[in-house]
């Protein structure tokens, strides 16, 4: 139950794309990669909370996220939800993306990796992680470049930085979303361009999410 009220009022963010994005250091950068393949699970995501009538879809060609099935998600570097330091990009951090691991799921040619900083009091949606792998579904630690990753670097206080892992029938053209840099309010759009002009390229997702607090 915990897991998907987490998920609902991810996605909730997502569509609603509310804009109380934390401030970062890092200077604003705009990418887009490419990558493959992708996988599922068993239970649809239930729809909790608030925001819950924001996620069901208004027409038949919307993404529905509400819809889609989760898949198992796990990582070595988060223990007792709040992630280790080692992952971070802080003075007592290496900057290495965190071990992830999750069973192949059915259909999927490729996986699409993203880390979001959620904040602390609200969402932002500073992007720290945006990779499309191949069909593999064990990504040890420091597996992503620094073109594709940042780890944590909270100005202040604690933040929620959320692992979203999407199977995908198909590798898109390219991954788009504003690496290391807050993407209110178009994370939804990103998700719709890589879920196909027809939908139904995402055929499931995972989801892991821990904290991490400054000066830790």
């Amino acid at each position: 139950m915990r897991r998907s009220k987490i998920t609902a009022l991810l996605f909730a963010a997502l569509v609603m794309g509310l804009s109380t994005a934390c401030t970062h250091e890092s200077p604003p950068s705009d990418s887009s990669e490419s990558a493959p393949a992708v996988q599922e699970k068993t239970e649809p995501a239930a729809a909790e909370g608030a925001f819950a009538p924001a996620l069901t879809a208004e027409k038949e060609t919307d993404l529905d996220l509400t819809k889609l099935t989760e898949f198992d998600l796990s990582s070595e570097d988060l223990h007792d939800g709040v992630w280790d330091t080692d992952i971070t990009k802080t003075k007592n951090g290496s900057n290495r993306s965190p071990q992830l691991s999750w069973q192949p799921v059915e259909g999927a040619s490729c996986y699409a990796v993203y880390m979001i900083d959620t904040g602390s009091t609200g969402y932002s949606s500073w992007m720290h992680w945006k990779s499309l792998t191949g069909s593999e579904t064990e990504l040890p630690k420091g597996w992503a470049p620094e073109s594709e990753y940042v780890g944590p670097y909270p100005p202040e206080g604690t933040h929620v930085y959320e692992v979203l892992v999407f199977a995908l029938k198909q590798a898109p053209d390219s991954l788009k979303g504003n690496f290391d840099n807050s993407n209110d309010p178009k994370l939804l759009e990103f998700l719709k361009y890589m879920d196909g002009g027809n939908g139904g390229n995402i055929i499931s997702f995972g989801h892991i999410s821990g904290t991490y607090t400054y000066g830790d």
